[in-house]
């Protein structure tokens, strides 16, 4: 191993110029900092903040996150994706509810056996929340590190991020360390970014590999590419007399889990023959501009359809679906694309 990151220089740049002022800073609890936590995988700060404050005026405890339903949570989380996210915090809120009466836990290894949160986030709480000595390993700390000592390889590959966990671990402090913490993820986040990184005003420059060898693009390895399979979806926009647009409930696991959505079909199958089977005839329908949503491991070819049925339908499953107006859908946990869609309708775009 190289030599191991000056964690005093971090925490004097720190103090300096590290952020203080974002909302989940403010009144530290393990569980602020656990639900910023989830927040901020694979999402911007700036995308989180407003998630965030309006997450924590509607469940201000972990208490009550356990005791809302699913529904409640995910329309807070619609828009953010990788909902799975959501579920997970969900399930573990009703976990601490149940098993630690409320309190969260304080070591990793108790953290880490909650749903969804992992060995860097567990580190995450312990070390804000508590102040225990435990690392963390976020994407932002796993570029400083990678970068400061010259690790090859994509941190996806066990051996990569076993050795990025060392460096981690030799590199936190045992007094500070919540501070250290904040101050690493600062560090990735503002300086040590992945592209344009101001390494002149990096506190840890001067012992950083990949700055000395001039190598920084090389660091950390990338993913190694592959070509997304594409699929391709209907999204049927059925309206009845009143206006309102027929939702269903997702399935619990898989894609957009426990979400609502517009009913799908599978292309080329005919989206009016099967609406006048289930629903009744129908007046007017035609496909309007669709587009491509990309998940991580597949890109969705998405072509809505607008069906306007001659009449409501007497019988909806209602455990499972639900007319809403698209003006007011409610505290729905709604996919970013049906959103949009609802939005569309909303808008009183000429879709006739």
């Amino acid at each position: 191993m190289t030599q191991v990151l000056n964690a005093a220089a971090v925490l004097r740049w720190y103090d300096q110029y590290g952020r203080k002022d974002l909302p989940w800073q403010k009144n530290i609890t393990a569980y602020r900092v656990w639900v910023s936590e989830i927040m901020l995988q694979q999402t911007q700060v700036s995308t989180v903040i407003p998630y965030f404050t309006r997450f924590m005026q509607r469940f201000p405890t972990v208490k009550q996150l356990a005791d809302a339903p699913i529904d409640d949570v995910l329309h807070l989380w619609t828009g953010l994706g990788y909902y799975a996210r959501a579920r997970n915090l969900h399930k573990a809120a009703k976990q601490v509810a149940s098993d630690y009466k409320g309190r969260f836990p304080k070591t990793v290894e108790q953290l880490s056996a909650l749903p969804g949160i992992g060995r860097s986030t567990a580190g995450a709480i312990a070390a804000i929340a508590y102040g225990q000595h435990a690392a963390i390993l976020d994407g932002n700390v796993k570029r400083v590190l990678a970068r400061y000592h010259g690790v090859e390889g994509w941190p996806g590959q066990t051996q990569v991020a076993n050795t990025l966990w060392q460096h981690a671990e030799a590199a936190t402090p045992t007094e500070r360390t919540g501070h250290y913490t904040q101050a690493m993820m600062d560090l990735g986040a503002t300086l040590c970014t992945r592209t344009k990184p101001a390494c002149e005003r990096c506190p840890v420059q001067m012992g950083c590999v990949a700055s000395g060898a001039g190598r920084i693009a090389d660091f950390p390895g990338k993913k190694p590419k592959k070509v997304l399979p594409e699929k391709s979806v209907q999204l049927l926009m059925i309206r009845n007399p009143a206006g309102e647009l027929l939702l269903e409930q997702r399935p619990a696991s898989g894609i957009w889990g426990g979400l609502w959505s517009l009913p799908e079909l599978a292309t080329g199958e005919s989206a009016l023959h099967w609406t006048e089977r289930q629903l009744g005839p129908v007046e007017q329908h035609h496909t309007i501009a669709g587009w491509r949503h990309t998940f991580s491991h597949y890109h969705l070819d998405i072509e809505p359809v607008v069906l306007q049925l001659a009449s409501t339908p007497s019988v909806i499953n209602e455990k499972a679906q639900r007319w809403v107006a698209p003006a007011k859908p409610g505290t729905l946990g709604l996919a970013a694309p049906v959103k949009k869609l609802i939005d569309l309708m909303a808008n009183g775009d000429p879709l006739f």
